[in-house]
C-alpha cells in the first residue's frame, strides 16, 4: 500500500538542525520563512536530491557511468519519496536557437501541423501547389459539367525561344495530330512557323474528350500519357475556347493539374514538405545565409551611405573608395536600364526598389549588358549579385587586419536580409494555413495565437489529419496563459527570458506532461509574475496536485500560503540562527503558533502600515542643461543628515564638479 505521508528524520544539510518532518503526499505544501532560514536546504538539496539519487542508482550500472555519481544528502532516513522534478529559478539556457516554442514544444507539433496539413505556394509568384495522385486528378476532372467538351494538354515547351521543328516532327512520328501554341491550336502538319527569337508556351494535345460517365476508362490513359509527355503535369481546357487576342499564356478557364510538387508558371520544383523543412535547426529548412540565427554580422546600408546627397557614381556608397572603372560602371548602367533609373540621381532620391537592387543585387533575373568600345556595342547577358556581395568578396580575401577592420566599420549584427529575421528558407516560409506561415504563428502573442487557433477553419480532411495536435497545441497554450504568460510571443529566444519567466514556462510544460505520483519542487514561482495572474498560477498548482502529484514551493507569496494545504515555516532566523522548523500545519495552525513570525502576519497580528508621510523628492529649480555645475555623488562617503547623528540617517555626501 503506498505511505500517506513523506517522512524525513534528522535533516543536517547545510545549516538545517537535525529536522524532522512529516509532509502529506498529494497535497500543496508552502515552505517559508526568513531568508537563509533552510528552505531551499530542506526543499532542493534534502528532498529533490535524495530523489535523484534513487532514481539514477535504479539505473543499470552502464547507464550510470554517463550521468555520474550523486552524494548521498547529510539526513538519516527519507521514506514514502515519490520521483522528484525540480523547477528552480534559473535561466532557461543561453542557446539562442531556443524559443518559447521550442522550450514548450509547440513549435515541434506546428511543424507536423504545418507538413501535413499546410498548402505550398510558390515562393516567386505566390500561387498554391498541390500534389495529387492519379486517381485525384482523373476524379476532379469527371466532376466537371457532363457533356463538356474538353481538351487534355501535355505542357512540353514553357517560356522557351526556338522554332522547335524537331518536337513538332517528332510527335507527329508519336501519333500526335494537334498542338496549342501560344493559346492557339494548330496543326502539326501544317508546319507552325514560330519565331525563334520570341518565347512560346507549346502543348501537345493528347486527346479531345466529351465528358460522360463512359468515357472515364479512355479519360484515365490520355491522363496517364499527359503525365508522362509534361513531367507530372497537365492541362484540361474547354475544346470551343478560343483566345480573345492573338498570344496569350493560357486559357482563363484552363485547368493546371500536377502530380507532383512544382509551380508551372515559374518551371520549379519542390520537395514535399516535412517536418525538418521548418525547423530552423535543419539544415533542411534554416536560412543558408544566416544559418537558421535570424540575424549576421553584415553591412548596414545606413552605415554605408553616410552622405545620401552623393549619387551612386559620386561614390555615396563610402567603401568603394576609389573611381568606378569602366568595366564596373557599365554592368551598374545596365541595372539602372533595366529598373529606369539614373546612376546620377542623389541617392536619397532613388525609389527604394534602386536602392536595393544596387546593394543586394537582382537575384536570377537576366538582365542585359552594353559595352561600348570603338568597333561598335558588344550586349551580354547576366545577373548581378549588388555591392555588398562585392564587399563581402573583398572582407573575404583581405589578408591584413588593417583593411578588415575598415570594413567592419560598417558592419553591425542586425537581420538577415535574406530571412529577415525567420530563419526558415523560402519553400518553408510559403507555405501556409489558414492564410497564416509557421512564422506568422510564432510571431503572435500566447493570447493571439490561443484565440487563432481555436477559430481555425479548415476543411474535412485537414480537421481529420490535425485533430490530435491541435488538441495538444490548444492544451500547450492554456497552459502558458494559466501562469501568467499570454504575453509572451512564442519565437521569443530563451536568453532574454527572467527566471520567473522560464520557471513558469517549464511549470507549463510540466503540466502538459501529465505525470502522476511525482514530487514536485518550485523555487518562488510567483517571482516577477504580476498580482492579477497570481491566482491563475496559484490554480494550475492546485491542478497539478488534483492530477494525483505533491507539490513543495519555496514561497513568500501571502496568497500562495493562504492556498496551500500545509505550510511549514523554517526560522527563527537567517544561517546558524536558523535550521529549524518553528511551526508546521495547516493556515489555522500556523496563524495560533506563538513562535511563528509568519503567523502572526497571516493573523493580522503584526502587519507593516504604509508611512503617512514621505520624504519629498528635492527637484532642481532650472533644467540640468542649463546649469555649469552638476550635484554629483562622491563614492564611497556618506554624511549625517537632517542632524541627525551619525550611524542613524547617513546620506550620500555631495560636491561641486564642473561639467564636461
Amino acid at each position: 500500500m503506498e505511505p500517506e505521508t513523506i517522512t524525513v528524520k534528522g535533516a543536517r544539510e547545510h545549516n538545517l538542525q537535525n529536522v524532522k518532518l512529516d509532509l502529506p503526499r498529494n497535497k500543496l505544501i508552502c515552505f517559508t520563512g526568513v531568508s537563509g532560514s533552510g528552505k531551499s536546504s530542506f526543499a532542493f538539496d534534502t528532498l529533490h536530491a535524495e530523489g535523484q539519487r534513487r532514481y539514477i542508482e535504479s539505473l543499470s550500472s552502464y547507464a550510470r557511468q554517463f550521468l555520474g555519481q550523486m552524494s548521498k544528502p547529510d539526513v538519516d532516513q527519507i521514506t514514502g519519496l515519490s520521483p522528484t522534478i525540480s523547477i528552480q529559478q534559473k535561466s532557461s539556457g543561453w542557446n539562442p536557437r531556443s524559443t518559447v516554442g521550442t522550450v514548450t514544444q509547440i513549435y515541434d507539433y506546428l511543424r507536423v501541423l504545418f507538413a501535413r496539413v499546410g498548402t505550398q505556394h510558390c515562393p516567386r509568384c505566390g500561387k498554391p501547389i498541390t500534389a495529387q495522385t492519379r486517381d485525384q486528378i482523373l476524379g476532379q476532372i469527371m466532376s466537371l459539367p457532363s457533356e463538356s467538351k474538353l481538351l487534355v494538354l501535355a505542357p512540353v515547351v514553357r517560356q522557351q525561344k526556338g522554332e522547335y521543328r524537331d518536337l513538332f516532327e517528332d510527335m507527329l512520328k508519336r501519333g500526335y495530330a494537334r498542338a496549342r501554341v501560344d493559346g492557339r491550336v494548330v496543326s502539326l502538319s501544317d508546319d507552325p512557323m514560330l519565331d525563334r527569337f520570341s518565347k512560346h508556351d507549346i502543348e501537345i494535345v493528347v486527346d479531345r474528350i466529351t465528358l460522360k460517365d463512359s468515357v472515364r476508362s479512355r479519360l484515365g490513359e490520355a491522363v496517364e500519357n499527359a503525365l508522362e509527355m509534361g513531367d507530372g503535369t497537365l492541362i484540361v481546357a474547354p475544346a470551343d475556347d478560343e483566345p480573345t487576342s492573338k498570344r496569350r499564356k493560357r486559357s482563363r478557364n484552363d485547368l493546371l493539374l500536377s502530380s507532383r510538387y512544382a509551380c508551372t508558371d515559374c518551371n520549379l520544383s519542390f520537395e514535399p514538405p516535412s517536418p525538418q523543412m521548418f525547423s530552423f535547426n535543419s539544415p533542411t529548412g534554416m536560412c543558408q545565409t544566416c544559418d537558421g540565427m535570424g540575424t549576421r554580422y553584415d553591412f548596414v546600408p545606413e552605415l554605408l551611405t553616410p552622405s545620401p546627397k552623393k549619387s551612386f557614381l559620386g561614390l555615396a556608397i563610402e567603401p568603394m573608395r576609389t573611381k568606378i572603372g569602366k568595366w564596373r560602371r557599365h554592368i551598374y548602367k545596365g541595372v539602372a536600364d533595366a529598373l529606369d533609373f539614373q546612376l546620377t540621381t542623389p541617392w536619397k532620391d532613388l525609389p527604394p526598389k534602386a536602392r536595393q537592387a544596387l546593394l543586394y543585387g537582382t537575384g536570377d533575373t537576366h538582365l542585359t549588358f552594353e559595352w561600348r568600345w570603338s568597333g561598335g556595342i558588344w550586349r551580354h547577358g547576366g545577373t548581378f549579385d549588388g555591392v555588398i556581395a562585392e564587399l563581402w568578396e573583398k572582407y573575404r580575401k583581405a589578408r591584413s587586419s588593417m583593411v578588415r577592420a575598415y570594413y567592419e566599420k560598417y558592419m553591425r549584427r542586425s537581420h538577415c536580409s535574406d530571412c529577415d529575421g525567420a530563419r526558415l528558407n523560402t519553400q518553408a516560409l510559403a507555405v501556409r494555413l489558414d492564410g497564416q506561415t509557421i512564422v506568422d504563428c510564432v510571431s503572435m502573442s500566447i493570447a493571439e495565437a490561443a484565440e487563432f487557433f481555436a477559430s481555425i477553419q479548415l476543411n474535412d480532411i485537414q480537421r481529420f489529419i490535425a485533430e490530435e495536435v491541435l488538441k495538444e497545441i490548444r492544451a500547450r497554450l492554456s497552459f502558458l496563459t494559466d501562469v501568467g504568460l499570454h504575453y509572451l510571443t512564442l519565437d521569443r529566444t530563451a536568453p532574454t527570458l527572467s527566471g520567473g519567466e522560464s520557471q513558469r514556462i517549464r511549470l507549463a510544460s510540466q503540466i502538459g506532461s501529465g505525470l502522476v505520483g511525482v514530487l514536485y519542487v518550485l523555487d518562488e514561482p510567483s517571482i516577477g509574475l504580476h498580482a492579477r495572474d497570481n491566482r491563475r498560477l496559484l490554480d494550475s498548482l492546485l491542478r497539478l496536485r488534483d492530477m494525483g502529484n505533491t507539490v513543495v514551493v519555496v514561497e513568500h507569496d501571502e496568497e500562495t500560503m493562504r492556498s496551500a494545504d500545509m505550510i511549514v515555516d523554517f526560522g527563527p532566523g537567517p544561517g546558524v540562527k536558523g535550521g529549524h522548523v518553528v511551526a508546521a500545519g495547516d493556515l489555522d495552525a500556523i496563524q495560533k503558533s506563538k513562535k511563528s513570525v509568519t503567523g502572526r502576519y497571516l493573523s493580522g497580528h503584526d502587519r507593516i502600515d504604509v508611512p503617512a508621510n514621505r520624504r519629498p523628492i528635492e527637484r532642481p529649480s532650472t533644467p540640468p542643461s542649463s546649469k555649469l555645475f552638476s550635484d554629483v555623488a562622491c563614492v564611497g562617503k556618506t554624511v549625517a543628515r537632517d542632524g541627525a547623528k551619525p550611524g542613524k540617517s547617513r546620506g550620500r555626501i555631495t560636491r561641486k564638479v564642473k561639467r564636461q
